[in-house]
């Protein structure tokens, strides 16, 4: 294998932190799922109704993307191609869960203008994520 061909430590530095960012987003995920009715009723009124009244499908999609997100990110820390095919489910996961928070559900109607900074984070790093595994297979040091 040449140099030409290989993922620099750099790279396989950023790889290892995007498996903890997507590892803290399983755990938020397992939060979100585990909400009882005793925790969303602390919430302010018309947050609760957003959170009763999640569908499976959302939930589905954001299981998509974080686990995707996660698997998708340990291969691309282990220099394997099937990084790019499940970080490409990952961000069709992100992008279907953003569909339901902001048109399905009008987060920013209810939560205020504040509410898209972490999805605009989280989409932001999903796409860039697809685009570095889809070079990494163009160029050969993923495998």
């Amino acid at each position: 294998m040449t140099n030409a061909t290989k993922m620099t430590t750099g790279m396989k530095i950023f790889a290892w932190i995007m498996v903890l960012w997507n590892a803290i987003g399983v755990a938020a995920f397992f939060s979100q799922v585990m909400m009882t009715p005793e925790t969303i009723a602390t919430l302010p009124e018309e947050q609760q109704a957003i959170y009763r009244d999640i569908p499976v499908w959302s939930y589905a999609a954001y299981a998509v993307a974080v686990f995707g997100g996660l698997l998708g990110c340990v291969m691309l820390a282990l220099g394997k191609k099937l990084a790019f095919p499940l970080l490409v489910m990952s961000l069709a996961g992100v992008l279907v869960q953003q569909y339901h928070n902001f048109v399905v559900v009008d987060a920013i109607g209810i939560m205020g203008p504040g509410i898209v900074i972490m999805p605009a984070i989280v989409t932001s790093i999903a796409l860039f994520l697809v685009l570095f595994s889809q070079r990494g297979v163009k160029a050969g040091w993923l495998h």
